[in-house]
């Protein structure tokens, strides 16, 4: 198999199990959690501490990319 679909049959079982996981009524719940915690809908500016805004920024893209994940296309 060529390595290019070898790597997207993988990405595609991954996002399918994304799904999965998240699509039950407690992935739901977690994913909801994820994000209060994430701060994915506020913002992760801190004008006095440039590392903070980083590290939250970090946590935000992990919310972010698990609503990518699962978002259908």
């Amino acid at each position: 198999m060529d390595h290019n679909k070898e790597v997207e049959k993988k990405i595609k079982q991954l996002k399918e199990d994304y799904k999965i996981t998240f699509g039950s009524d407690q992935g739901q719940k977690v994913l909801e959690d994820i994000s209060k915690r994430c701060h994915e809908s506020s913002t992760t500016f801190n004008k006095d501490n440039s590392h903070e805004t980083a590290f939250l920024e970090g946590q935000r893209s992990i919310a972010l990319f698990i609503k990518a994940m699962i978002k259908n296309k």
